[in-house]
């Protein structure tokens, strides 16, 4: 799938770049990407790079990547670091060097004192909850101030004295003069700068007053000559008070652009959440092991879990661009990651839940082994020898002793084929103590190595791995982060709740030779069980477990190769 297939289906944001490329309204197409580094970015996230990147490049632009670090209190390096390599695994580059929201602070100052010459901003002294309450509701107009009517003087002088820091956090903020009657309550004269001494992560002490989202948001997208200025849906009350703040400053000829600001749905995936904060607390409260957990909707969790840059990004196709609210179906994630896997992923064989089979019959003299292709349908990804011994492993689930109505797997008096070998015959079996099944006995039938017998037809196929052949190795299999679909839509109850006790599982489990000096982040099919990763960190790194390989389940098998 090439990069411009991202976004290539007709929807609304692309309809108006379009038109705006076609009536000359702009030559280029200028995109930005704006994340807070407050956290690991999620799977929503990575549906805005792909519209804001993906069109950018669509369309021959560029798409800026700038850090909202206007709130210094949550926001640290480490966020700031993922935050690019979750966008170049993506495989998206920005244009130029990083932005910053911080680079623009002493133009967004010199901005706020323009809007106080003009009396379009004052100093206000209520507390957060008073200009809540001032604000009043959808039905109620608000209230003015009784900091609004301050001179031009006034406001200059305590501004100024803010940003020296003569005043404690919290007791004033400067506040735009727009409409307490407005219909849209963020036009009711809206918080632009607070006072908070924290220690900022690039500019460090030098300022105790931080601009708003809002306020600095709109202004960095015209400093950078934004043409089109892509966010989420929540945004779309806010937009009138983007066009206010630089449409003003356009007039009095303080920016020279005006970026249209779209709004388009949040990706929400049920049986997850997509909330920063929310996301922080499972991280914080220890219920899952970081913040690239592979039960995480992060996109450093899905990279772990073994998800693929192309699998997320067919996903995000598949969800297409529109205004409208919906929470998908984690199974059509999971598709399109494993309709990406399917054609390039080599095929091995491994056993999770291990039961020996002895074969009775085994002679070295007329018992052979076979070479098979790593993919069927992919002879590129080459062929590896499957090399039978007298005694393997079977999965526990492909052996029943009172088999059930179509059963074709292995039970007493039966034959299966083994994956890439001989038909074997269950002859006996052996139990221990307490009557569990601990071993069986077969014989093979050495006429059938790479044919069927001529006398009868033998359905069922099973997978195995040589006991003294095969490497061991940890395998996690994860599932649902949380048992209910929308977990933090529940009244009363916290999202933390509803938390999947099932979610990971771990088993030691027995795997074809093959994988033997397998990289990093390599994916394997294991034949009817799923697909798995090797696990970037801990296959190097495991604490006393010396060169263990350590497994992530990617994804199951929808369809298995026939039983």
């Amino acid at each position: 799938m090439t990069e411009n297939s991202i976004i290539n289906p007709p929807n609304f944001i692309k309809n108006i770049i379009e038109e705006d490329l076609q009536s000359g309204k702009h030559g280029a197409v200028i995109m930005r990407f704006p994340p807070e580094p407050n956290g690991y970015l999620h799977i929503g996230h990575a549906k805005a790079i792909c519209i804001n990147f993906g069109l950018a490049q669509e369309f021959g632009g560029k798409c800026n990547l700038r850090f909202d670090d206007t709130n210094p209190e949550k926001e640290n390096n480490e966020y700031v670091e993922s935050i690019q390599d979750s966008i170049k695994w993506l495989g998206f580059s920005w244009n130029g060097e990083v932005k910053y929201a911080s680079d623009y602070f002493e133009q967004l100052y010199k901005f706020a004192v323009y809007f106080i010459e003009q009396g379009l901003a004052y100093v206000c002294d209520l507390t957060n909850d008073q200009i809540r309450d001032f604000r009043g509701d959808f039905i109620n107009p608000g209230k003015n101030s009784p900091c609004r009517d301050r001179s031009i003087a006034e406001n200059l002088d305590l501004f100024l004295r803010m940003k020296n820091g003569e005043f404690a956090d919290g007791s004033k903020t400067l506040r735009l003069k727009i409409d307490m009657a407005a219909p849209n309550i963020n036009l009711r004269d809206p918080v632009i700068y607070r006072i908070k001494r924290a220690h900022h992560i690039r500019t460090h002490d030098a300022w105790c007053i931080y601009p708003m989202y809002d306020y600095t948001h709109c202004i960095s997208d015209a400093l950078e000559h934004i043409t089109h200025s892509c966010c989420s849906l929540e945004f779309e009350d806010h937009r009138p008070l983007y066009d206010w703040i630089i449409s003003h400053l356009v007039q009095a000829g303080l920016l020279a652009c005006h970026p249209r600001q779209i709004e388009f749905s949040r990706l929400q995936l049920q049986y997850t959440i997509t909330s920063k904060r929310k996301l922080n607390q499972l991280v914080t409260d220890k219920m899952v092991s970081g913040w690239d957990d592979p039960r995480m909707p992060t996109i450093a969790g899905m990279r772990r879990r073994g998800y693929t840059p192309e699998g997320i990004k067919l996903f995000i196709k598949r969800c297409g661009v529109s205004k409208s609210p919906n929470i998908i179906d984690m199974a059509l994630l999971e598709g399109a990651v494993r309709e990406d896997l399917e054609s390039k992923t080599p095929r091995i064989m491994a056993v999770l839940k291990p039961l020996k089979v002895i074969l009775t019959n085994f002679d070295s003299s007329v018992t052979f082994s076979r070479s098979a292709q790593f993919h069927p349908q992919n002879p590129s990804l080459g062929e590896r020898m499957v090399e039978l011994t007298r005694e393997i492993y079977i999965e526990q689930d492909d052996f029943l002793e009172t088999p059930v109505s179509k059963w074709q797997r292995l039970s007493p008096g039966m034959e299966v084929r083994l994956r890439h070998s001989y038909i074997i015959k269950c002859v006996g079996v052996v139990k221990d103590d307490t009557g569990n099944v601990v071993e069986l006995n077969c014989v093979i039938d050495h006429d059938t190595l790479g044919k069927n017998p001529t006398d009868r037809k033998v359905k069922g196929v099973i997978h195995w791995v040589s006991t003294t052949k095969s490497v061991k190795a940890l395998v996690r299999s994860y599932d649902r982060l949380f048992s209910i679909a929308v977990p933090d839509q529940e009244a009363n109850h916290d999202f933390r709740e509803f938390i999947n006790p099932d979610s990971l599982t771990t088993s030691i489990a027995f795997i074809e030779p093959a994988v033997v000096g397998a990289s990093t982040e390599f994916r394997y099919q294991f034949e009817r069980l799923g697909y798995y990763i090797t696990d970037q960190y801990e296959s190097q790194n495991c604490e006393n477990c010396s060169k263990q390989l350590v497994f992530n389940r990617i994804v199951g098998l929808k369809d298995s190769w026939k039983l």
